[in-house]
């Protein structure tokens, strides 16, 4: 796959997907970015750290996201804000071009993941939340296509043993449901 037409097919195949939505009353309301950059020419994927202050998943790569504020219109602008809030990334420098399906956590947040590209062409400087986030880690887009770069790991889910999808990039440990998330995005870009 060039990297000509690699924003292109994230576009046409996010765009055209219509999401399942989740509905769980007892789960609150949040949203993520999964946010594609160009680091010279190829497509990647930002992630954050999340540092051991924050109250939810402690040390784990995360997409950049949270939970809804009561001031939010909707979970794009909670997914935009909170990129914001975490990255310094501005709203006005990324275009939403879909959303994936609603997830419940379970940490007991119903999440949305919205797709979205960085439109500026020079390389972003992030500007980090001390709290939230220990680092920003991009990884290329087309090692996370490669298959030989996933693994399925066994975990217990209702009782049940489920197989779910991980990542490893560079010392980072991509699970739960952010490869989850990841995983549908990779499917629908195939």
């Amino acid at each position: 796959m060039g990297s000509e037409e690699t924003p292109d097919r994230i576009l046409n195949a996010i765009a055209e997907y219509t999401p399942r939505h989740v509905e769980h009353s007892e789960a609150s309301p949040a949203a993520v970015l999964i946010l594609v950059c160009d680091r010279e020419g190829e497509p990647h994927v930002v992630f954050t750290e999340r540092t051991t202050h924050v109250e939810h998943h402690k040390g784990q790569i995360s997409f950049p996201g949270g939970a809804c504020d009561e001031s939010d219109d909707c979970l794009e602008t909670t997914a935009l804000r909170e990129t914001f809030e975490e990255i310094g990334v501005q709203p006005e420098h990324v275009r939403i071009v879909g959303q994936l399906d609603d997830m419940v956590t379970i940490s007991n947040f119903r999440v949305t993941p919205y797709v979205g590209m960085l439109t500026t062409q020079s390389e972003y400087s992030y500007t980090i939340s001390d709290h939230e986030v220990a680092q920003v880690v991009e990884v290329p887009l087309a090692y996370l296509m490669d298959e030989r770069n996933m693994e399925l790991e066994v975990r217990e889910h209702q009782g049940r043993q489920v197989l779910v999808p991980a990542f490893s990039y560079n010392g980072h440990r991509i699970w739960g449901a952010t490869a989850r998330m990841l995983h549908q995005f990779i499917e629908l870009l195939r």
